[in-house]
Order: C-alpha cells, then sequence, then structure tokens
C-alpha cells in the first residue's frame, strides 16, 4: 500500500509539472504572439511615418521645380532641390538638377565634390570613364580649388592601366601644379602627391636585387629619377608654408645631397615666403569672407609684381568672395591690361559674369574683351543676349549694355565700303531700333522709366546717320520724335541739334532749330535768343534780323511776364502758409494756457485748506489777516513759492524763509540728496566728461546704481546724477560723469542698449543754449545706398534672426532694430551690408517674402528729409504774446502756483527796470533785479497801491 501511495504521489507530481509547463509554454507563446504583433505594428508606424515623410518631400520637390521654371536664377531654391533629392536618393533626377544649376551658377567646392562622388560611385558600375573625366574638366573651370585638383589626379591614377594612363595622370599632375601649385598653404599637397605618383612608378621601374639591369632599364630608372629631382626642385623654387620639411625630405632622398643652385633657389623662395607669412596668418584668424586681408595681399602681390603669384592670390580671393563683384572687376582688369592671354581673360570674363550676373559692368567688360581677342559676331551677341537676361537692377544699366553692344556693332560696319557694309549697316540700324523698343517696353513696365530720359541711344544714332550715312533726313526725324519725347523744354537739347544741322546739315535747317527753340524753351530761354541773334548775324539777312529780334523780344517779355506771375503766386501761398502758421501758433497758445488756467484751478482748489492765510491776503472782506512766524519777524505776509526757469514771477512782498526754518517732511533726513548738492553745485560738473541717460523706466528702482553697473566699464565714474521730482520720484533721466573724456566715447557706444525692456538713449551733454546748433541724430537722414530699409517684420523677429535672413546675400555689417521708446518693436529694421550692389542685391532676394507669416517690404533706405523744426537743437518760433518763461534750478512743479493774478502779468521788463513798476526814488536800476532778472521785493502797501491804480 504504502508503494503503491507513493507511486500515485510521483504520478501525480509529474502530471502536475507537464500541466505547469504547459502554462508556462502557453504563456511564452503568448507573449512571443503579442510581441510579434507590437513589431509589427511599429514596423507599420515607421512605415506611415516614412511614407509621409516621402510624400511631403516628393511635395517639396515639386514646388521647387515650379519656383525654378518661374525664376531659374533663383540660387538658394537650385541648392535646396539639389539637397532633397540627394536626401531621396533620386540620383538621375539628382544628376539633372546639378546640370541645370551648373549652366547657369559656378558651383562651389563642396557642391563639385559631392557631385563628382556621386559620379564616381555610378562609374564603378559603368566602364565609361570618360563622363567623369568631362564632369572634372568642367569643375576646374570654375574656381582654382586644390581639393578638387587633387581628386582629379586621384580618380585618374585609378585609370592609369589602360593604354596613355600614365601619361594622362601626368598631364593631369602637370596642369594641377601648374594652377595651384602656388597656393601658399595647400599647393604642398599637390605637390607631394605627384611625387609619390612617380616614386610608385620608380618602384616598378627599379630591377628585382641581385639583377644586373639592362640598358634599358637603366635609362628608364634615370629617367624616373630625374624626374622626381626635378619635382623637388620646382617646388623649393617655390614660397609654401612647411618648406623647411620639404627641403629637410630632398637632403634625405638625393644620394649626392642638395645642388648650389637648388639650395640658392630655396633661399630665395624662403625668403619670399617670410615676406607673405604675415598675410598668410592674418587669413587664418580672419572670418569669413576675409575681403578686407585679401585686398591687402593683392596689393601687395601687385607691388610685387609677379604674375603667377598676384594671379593665384586673385584666385583665392574669389574663391571666398564670388559674390563680390568689385573683386572680379579688378581681376579682370589686371588680366585685360597685364596678362592679355585670350583663353585666361575670356574665361575669367565668363566666369565673372556667371557669379554676379546682376552687374552690368562686368557684362560690359566681357563684350569688350570678346571684341578685343577678335571673337566672332555670334559669341558676342549670344554673350549680349545673355545679359539682357541676367536681370539688372537699375534701367541705366539696360542703357549701358545696349549702348556698349551699339558701339560693337558700329564698329563692325566699314562706312567706306558703301553698299558692300550695307550687311553690317542693316544690322545696326535693326538694332538701333530694337534697343528703343526695348526701352519702351520691357524697361518701362519694370522699372516706371526708361532710363534714357535725355535719348542718348537716338542721339548716337542720329549723329551716325549724319556723319557716317550721310542721311540728314533720318537723322532729323530723330531728333523730332527726341523733343516729342519732353526735351523740347531744355536749351541744351535745342543746341545739340542745332550744332548737328550746323555741321551736317544746312542753314535753312538751323534756322528753323533755332526759332523752335526760342518758341519752346523754358529753361534757359536768353541764352538760346542770343544764340539765334549770333546766327542771323553772321548768315541772316536784315529781314531775317528783323525778324528774329521781334520773336525773341517778344518770347523774353513772355516768359518775364510768366516769371513775376509764378513769383506773385508764390509769394501769395508763402503769405498764406505764414498766416495759417500764425493761426495754427495762436491757437495753440490760446490752448495751452486754458489748460494752464485749467490745471491751476484744480490745484488752487486741492490746497484750498492749507493756503487760507494766503486767501485771506488777497481778500480784503475774508476777516482780520493771518501772520506766519513768531513775534520777532515782520508783520509783512509773504507766499510760499517758487519760481524756475520758466516760472512766472514771485509776487511782491515775498521774502523767502532761511532754510533751517523750512520744516523738512516727516521721515526724511536734514541734509539734502546727493543729487540736489550735485545741482546746486555747479562747478563739480564738467559736461566734457559727461554724458546725458534718458529713456529710463520712471519705477526704475535705484537708478543709480543701475546706471552704475551700466557704464562703469566705459571707465572710472565720478558722480551720477539721477533727476529726480520735487516728491522724489524718479524722472527717468540724469546725467553721469566720467574721471576723464576719455570715458565718453566708450559710454556712447551704449547707446540704444536694453534696461529692463527699454532701449536706454546715451547723447553727449551739451548745452543747448551755448550750442543751438547741436544735432543728438545721429543716423543719416539721406539716401544710403549700401544699406536697406525692412518693414512689416513681425514684432518677434530678432537681430540675429534678421541677420542669419540677410547675410546670404551679402557681408551684414550692421542690423539696427526700430523701436519705440518703451522698447517695443515698430516691425522696420535697416541693415547696412558691405557696400551697395550686395545692398540691391539684396533688396531683389528679400523684397516680397515672407517672415514668419508677414510679408515684408525691402527698399534701398532713403529716410524723409527732417524739417528744420525737428532737427535737434532747433527751436520753434515763438511770438510776443506769450514770453518764455524762466523757473528755477527744479523746474516748475505741478503745485507750485503763481498767485498772481492774470491782470497784473507784464513781459519781461528789460535790463535795469523793475518788473512790477519803476524803481524807487534815488534807487539804482541795478538794484531793482539782480543778474538772473529776480524783480525787486515789494512789500504789502506798495501792492496794495498798485491794485487801487488799475
Amino acid at each position: 500500500m504504502a508503494a503503491s501511495s507513493n507511486a500515485e504521489q510521483t504520478q501525480l507530481q509529474d502530471m502536475e509539472e507537464e500541466d505547469a509547463g504547459m502554462e508556462e509554454r502557453e504563456m511564452e507563446s503568448d507573449e512571443d504572439e503579442e510581441e510579434g504583433m507590437g513589431v509589427e505594428n511599429s514596423d507599420e508606424d515607421e512605415e506611415d511615418d516614412s511614407s509621409e515623410d516621402e510624400k511631403e518631400n516628393e511635395a517639396e520637390i515639386q514646388r521647387l521645380e515650379e519656383q525654378l521654371s518661374i525664376n531659374a536664377f533663383d540660387y538658394n531654391c537650385h541648392v535646396d532641390l539639389i539637397k532633397l533629392l540627394k536626401q531621396e536618393g533620386e540620383l538621375f533626377r539628382l544628376r539633372k538638377a546639378r546640370q541645370k544649376m551648373s549652366e547657369l551658377f559656378p558651383l562651389t567646392e563642396e557642391i563639385w565634390l559631392d557631385w563628382l562622388k556621386d559620379e564616381i560611385r555610378l562609374t564603378e558600375e559603368e566602364p565609361n570613364r570618360e563622363k567623369v573625366y568631362e564632369l572634372f574638366e568642367r569643375a576646374v573651370k570654375d574656381y582654382i580649388c586644390p581639393d578638387i585638383w587633387l581628386e582629379y589626379a586621384q580618380y585618374s591614377i585609378g585609370g592609369m592601366g589602360s593604354p596613355g594612363g600614365i601619361d594622362r595622370v601626368r598631364s593631369i599632375f602637370e596642369r594641377a601644379v601648374t594652377a595651384v601649385g602656388l597656393h601658399m598653404t595647400k599647393g604642398q599637397m599637390v605637390w607631394e602627391a605627384y611625387r609619390e605618383f612617380e616614386n610608385a612608378i620608380l618602384s616598378t621601374v627599379q630591377p628585382p636585387p641581385g639583377r644586373i639591369p639592362s640598358h634599358e632599364e637603366q635609362e628608364m630608372l634615370k629617367t624616373q629619377l630625374e624626374r622626381i629631382h626635378t619635382l623637388f626642385r620646382r617646388q623649393l623654387a617655390i614660397p609654401l608654408m612647411d618648406m623647411e620639411g620639404t627641403y629637410a625630405e630632398y637632403e634625405e632622398w638625393s644620394e649626392h645631397g642638395v645642388p648650389e643652385t637648388v639650395m640658392h633657389q630655396y633661399k630665395k623662395a624662403l625668403q619670399q615666403m617670410e615676406k607673405c607669412k604675415p598675410f598668410e596668418e592674418a587669413l587664418m584668424v580672419a572670418e569669413t569672407p576675409k575681403l578686407a586681408e585679401y585686398q591687402a595681399y593683392i596689393d601687395f602681390e601687385l607691388k610685387e609684381g609677379d604674375p603667377a603669384r598676384i594671379q593665384i592670390t586673385f584666385e583665392r580671393a574669389l574663391s571666398e568672395n564670388c559674390l563680390v563683384p568689385d573683386m572680379w572687376a579688378k581681376y579682370t582688369i589686371y588680366l585685360d591690361r597685364q596678362l592679355k592671354f585670350k583663353d585666361l581673360v575670356l574665361s575669367t570674363h565668363e566666369r565673372a559674369v556667371r557669379n554676379c550676373p546682376w552687374t552690368m559692368g562686368l557684362w560690359k567688360s566681357y563684350l569688350l574683351a570678346l571684341e578685343r581677342h577678335g571673337a566672332d559676331h555670334q559669341t558676342v551677341s549670344d554673350v549680349f543676349e545673355k545679359a539682357l537676361n541676367a536681370g539688372f537692377i537699375q534701367a541705366t544699366d539696360y542703357v549701358e549694355i545696349w549702348q556698349a553692344y551699339l558701339d560693337y556693332l558700329r564698329r563692325r560696319v566699314d562706312f567706306s565700303k558703301g553698299e558692300k557694309s550695307s550687311k553690317e549697316l542693316e544690322e545696326l540700324r535693326a538694332a538701333f531700333s530694337r534697343s528703343l523698343d526695348y526701352m519702351k517696353h520691357d524697361v518701362e513696365e519694370r522699372f516706371g522709366e526708361s532710363g534714357d530720359p535725355s535719348c542718348i541711344i537716338m542721339q548716337i544714332w542720329a549723329r551716325i546717320e549724319a556723319l557716317h550715312c550721310k542721311n540728314m533726313q533720318k537723322a532729323r526725324e530723330l531728333w523730332d520724335s527726341i523733343m516729342t519725347k519732353g526735351n523740347a523744354k531744355y536749351a541744351n537739347m535745342w543746341l545739340e541739334y542745332y550744332n548737328l544741322e550746323r555741321s551736317y546739315g544746312d542753314s535753312i535747317h538751323c534756322r528753323k532749330a533755332l526759332h523752335r527753340a526760342v518758341q519752346c524753351t523754358s529753361d534757359y530761354p536768353e541764352h538760346v535768343c542770343d544764340v539765334l541773334l549770333s546766327f542771323e548775324r553772321v548768315e541772316g539777312s536784315l529781314e531775317d534780323w528783323d525778324f528774329a529780334v521781334q520773336k525773341t523780344e517778344t518770347r523774353l517779355n513772355r516768359i518775364n511776364e510768366q516769371r513775376a506771375k509764378a513769383a506773385e503766386k508764390e509769394a501769395n501761398l508763402a503769405r498764406q502758409e505764414d498766416e495759417r502758421a500764425e493761426q495754427r501758433r495762436k491757437a495753440k497758445v490760446e490752448k495751452k494756457a486754458q489748460k494752464k488756467v485749467q490745471k491751476g484751478t484744480r490745484a488752487g482748489e486741492k490746497r484750498k485748506a492749507e493756503q487760507d492765510d494766503y486767501q485771506d491776503e488777497w481778500n480784503e472782506d475774508a476777516g482780520p489777516k493771518r501772520h506766519r512766524g513768531n513775534a520777532d519777524q515782520p508783520t509783512d505776509e509773504y507766499m510760499e513759492t517758487e519760481t524756475g526757469p520758466f516760472g512766472k514771477a514771485t509776487p511782491p512782498g515775498y521774502k523767502p524763509a532761511p532754510p533751517a526754518t523750512k520744516k523738512a517732511p516727516q521721515g526724511a533726513a536734514a541734509a539734502p540728496p546727493a543729487h540736489r548738492q550735485n545741482e546746486d553745485n555747479p562747478e563739480l560738473r564738467n559736461d566734457n566728461s559727461s554724458v546725458f541717460v534718458s529713456n529710463l523706466a520712471y519705477t526704475l528702482e535705484e537708478p543709480e546704481a543701475k546706471l552704475r553697473t551700466l557704464f562703469e566699464t566705459c571707465g572710472p565714474i565720478k558722480q551720477i546724477r539721477p533727476i529726480f521730482t520735487g516728491k522724489g520720484s524718479f524722472r527717468g533721466y540724469g546725467y553721469v560723469q566720467f574721471e576723464s573724456p576719455v570715458s565718453v566715447p566708450e559710454a556712447l557706444k551704449l547707446d540704444r542698449r536694453d534696461v529692463e525692456g527699454r532701449p536706454v538713449f546715451v547723447s553727449p551733454c551739451v548745452d543747448k543754449n551755448k550750442n543751438p546748433d547741436f544735432k543728438v541724430f545721429k543716423y543719416n537722414t539721406m539716401m544710403e545706398k549700401h544699406k536697406i530699409f525692412i518693414s512689416g517684420l513681425p514684432f518677434s523677429c530678432t537681430k540675429e534672426q534678421l541677420a542669419e535672413i540677410c547675410k546670404n546675400h551679402g557681408t551684414v555689417k550692421e542690423v539696427r532694430l526700430v523701436t519705440y521708446r518703451s522698447g517695443k518693436p515698430k516691425g522696420l529694421a535697416y541693415v547696412e551690408f558691405a557696400d551697395e550692389t550686395q545692398a540691391s542685391q539684396a533688396v531683389l532676394k528679400l523684397d516680397g517674402i515672407e517672415v514668419e507669416g508677414n510679408k515684408i517690404s525691402v527698399a534701398i533706405s532713403n529716410p524723409p528729409r527732417r524739417n528744420a523744426t525737428d532737427k535737434p537743437g532747433s527751436s520753434r518760433p515763438t511770438g510776443d504774446a506769450m514770453p518764455r518763461q524762466v523757473y528755477g534750478a527744479r523746474g516748475k512743479g505741478r503745485t507750485q502756483l503763481s498767485m498772481l493774478p492774470r491782470s497784473l502779468h507784464r513781459q519781461s521788463a528789460p535790463a535795469g527796470k523793475v518788473e512790477n513798476g519803476s524803481a524807487a526814488d534815488g534807487e539804482p536800476a541795478s538794484a531793482a533785479g539782480n543778474a538772473a532778472g529776480e524783480p525787486k521785493q515789494l512789500s504789502n502797501s506798495d501792492f496794495a497801491k498798485m491794485l487801487l491804480n488799475m
């Protein structure tokens, strides 16, 4: 029984273990299923996200392609499209996008290297390497880039096994060292790669150890060794960075040491490198675009006079400043006047206009260079057509480029051959006609003006017809058209036509031209009349003379009448304007006086309970007079008022109490505050070492400490004088005086610095009474062509964001956001660029774009002129009815009322007279008032007499 029970227990345990194992396996399978479902769900989510991203990218790609179909010269749009296509892996569409961009613009080194590496990967599957070679040839023409040349040479080494492969590699290396071997910092790596290649060839030529080389092998070995020797010698003759290491390597490599001639060339190159080293170090520490440093380097090389070094320095500068037209202009001028190599000159001109297509001067120079080097007519015409589509920024640019092309066409015509040159002549005439149509339709529709108000192109055409073609009829037709375009009122235009008739026409048409000029000219009619009379003196009859005199007198009389009427009308308008200004001034004065009366009434009611004693003195029926002071004081009543630079005069009888008797407010210190002491001691001040600080918040706590923190970096501070009201509240401005005037310029640099959310205005401390012409407004009020004005900005836009937007279009020197006095933005800004061309390009690119949902407007900075009365330091005219009032040092407080009746107000008395009457008998005039114009103190009896005499 025991044995059977043990067996049953063992069987039950086995069954329980099996059930537990099955449950565990079921749970594991459930977990696996859940995990599998989770993985499937996550994969589905990733697929959904990737599909959404692909759709968004495809939509963005289509948008960029549409935008480029509208404006193919949008450089940034090309760059964005290439980035998206590369991200999507669309290699064939990417190749097409790069191809289109390279046709319009020279590509940067980074874009070329990315493109070349992608094409090299594709050619691993395609056996044709020639496409990559062609691409490399295009890449090295855009800019002088050592990295691209090195990549080109290394790629060619991969094909050295093909027939002529070694010679091709050597040819590419030779071109590379010619192009970039003089590069001071990067040329060395090209030379070293070249030597490594030749050393690799040397290892294949050398026979194995123990075997005597044949005569042919010996010759090959000798030739190869000479190649390497030559490379060392050529490199050591060029000033390059770390050339000492190259010299040491040559010493170690050469079995016979360094020859004397090589050592001499090396020392000479080392001296040249030491001369260039400061410029190279300046470039290394300078920030992009390093324009000033490159310009100094170029000036140095121009003085040295080595054409190869001048060329490589220009090329280095242009690789980092490819959008600077002035740099391209200087380079092309140097090549045109000094080197004059056709291929180099024309290729550089082509690169210049591809980099800066908006610059008319580069296109004009290109056309002249093509003609100078004998380019065929079709090439010149094609370049001119590209210039017309380049998108110049001024209407006058189109006039100038048309003039350059028409000059070229005129030089093609041989007028001495007569009919044999009819083809070129007809082409010239057709070009003149086309230019006029182009100005009338294309240019005027775009700019609102033709750019040629004086019709210079038509004048040149007329002179050509008259001089070379002897076709005065056509010349006269052209001049008739010129006069109908608003030029008939100008004397110089008529005299130009008269000189043409005088040179190539006849006296009849000369007389007609002068008579028409007398009739139509309005700017200088006297001059035209004198020319007509001089002409008739020489060539006219008596009848012609009498008619000319009569006509000129009639015309001049009419002109004088018109001028008199115009002068009278102008005088009437000026008088009416003066009357309106006087009416506005009087209305303003009356309004101001009413406000003062209302303000005085309210303040008087507020202080009525405290000043009953003053009211009793003015009203005899109010009861017995109340006297202030103790029994020892005189019985004359006085009124406790204060005057200032713009206040009313002190009432007669006023005797100020001594400072010791005045009661200080409860809780106030007996001694006056520091700023009061400074104000009362002008000798402690020094305007030359002080600045005026304003636009501070009235609620600014501890203004003196805040100002000290702000200005302590400018220099030692002698004193800080924040200005307070009579009640002790801060007025929002003050003065900071330094120990030395040297600190003032540094302090002025803190102008517009933000202090607790408000821009602080810092200006020189100048007495406007002594310097009325001093101007505080520091910004230019005239047109600034290197600066742009932006409006419509979102209020959240910062200087950094705006600088980031503008930096793609030029070198941003300064960004200034326009704010209210409270510091809140107005949505306006000024951005200063390095030159006018960059500013003009920024206007073209930025005008109308959206910034955070706001469409901005961009234009060249041209602030409105400021009126004379708005200029700092100017004063508005004041009449005699309201004389300027003089208050005390603190100005007129709101509670400092003048109790003098309005009927007793007088204008400021002349010097030497008492303000409220004559001086007492026997009293000198100087005693009646002090130097500050204070009136003599009168007693109550004197004041009563004045009231009775009214």
